[in-house]
């Protein structure tokens, strides 16, 4: 298995916002994951669009717990948790997964913005969280790849508007940031993990290809960055990390046993998220109201 990050990858991600992981999962493992995500019922009836404010919809699911399943192996095996703590500094707590379902032909944008750009108004006082991007299908421009700007975390937070149903940051600052510091296109191969700090400015296209772009991501807070108050994601919870090997086992297991395709983590509730209480991008249109008033 992969090592640790080494001293030059973690100064890579300090001074650039991101880090790219090449085959971090085989073959077999990512096509476990593609398989069970593409099959899971629970998935799709959880799932919910976001209008991109282009005329097309992400669609995607949240959970807040990572779960006994094929997604909880992924997110709390130590491949990612040691990485997440490498990048931290701090012990890592799962603050919440998604899969983004960028389907063939009609999957929506993203508009530029920081993640912390959402969570600031959950109570999360410092933006010291990081996101690792795990590419299901394969990730090109055509299909409507992540795109970053290197270095724009140290811009610090964005204010971010309603752009859409999604959260969008300032685009007047984001075309000033886009003058002095580089846009990165990162295509990715299934399996490819990109680490990124919650402070990088990030977007992505609609997806007018004929190939699907699905990714999982699974987003962690510093213990030490606590959230001060409730909000639909959770507070410290600690990691029960599981060893490398149990990515492989458990999913092998979910297609043995008939019950588990129908129902990823039967041990441990995933807490689904609600999008009628996901308030991260709406509650902007509120703040916007009272700061007029």
């Amino acid at each position: 298995m992969p090592g640790p990050l080494n001293e030059a990858q973690i100064a890579d991600y300090d001074s650039q916002g991101f880090l790219v992981a090449a085959s971090l999962f085989d073959a077999d493992e990512i096509e476990l994951l593609r398989r069970s995500a593409k099959e899971d019922k629970r998935l799709d009836d959880h799932a919910f669009g976001r209008d991109d404010g282009e005329g097309g919809t992400v669609r995607l699911s949240v959970w807040n717990h990572p779960g006994d399943g094929i997604y909880g192996a992924f997110a709390r095996c130590d491949r990612l948790a040691q990485r997440a703590e490498q990048l931290l500094r701090d012990e890592p707590y799962h603050y919440h997964s998604k899969m983004i379902m960028k389907d063939a032909r009609i999957g929506g944008a993203w508009a530029w913005h920081q993640d912390y750009g959402y969570w600031y108004g959950n109570g999360v006082l410092t933006p010291n969280l990081v996101s690792c991007f795990i590419a299901v299908d394969p990730a090109t421009r055509e299909n409507g790849c992540l795109q970053v700007i290197r270095g724009s975390h140290t811009c610090g937070r964005v204010h971010h508007q309603l752009t859409g149903q999604q959260a969008g940051a300032d685009p007047e600052r984001v075309a000033e940031i886009l003058k002095r510091f580089e846009l990165v296109h990162v295509e990715m191969s299934p399996g490819d993990v990109l680490f990124f700090h919650s402070n990088l400015l990030h977007r992505s296209d609609q997806n007018h290809s004929e190939n699907p772009r699905w990714s999982m991501i699974c987003c962690y807070n510093a213990k030490s960055n606590d959230p001060y108050k409730d909000s639909h994601h959770p507070r410290y919870t600690p990691l029960d990390r599981l060893p490398d090997s149990a990515v492989r086992q458990i999913g092998e297991r979910r297609f043995e046993d008939t019950d588990s395709r129908q129902n990823d983590s039967p041990g441990q509730s995933m807490a689904w998220l609600d999008p009628n209480r996901d308030a991260s991008a709406t509650s902007l249109k509120a703040r916007s109201k009272d700061a007029e008033n």
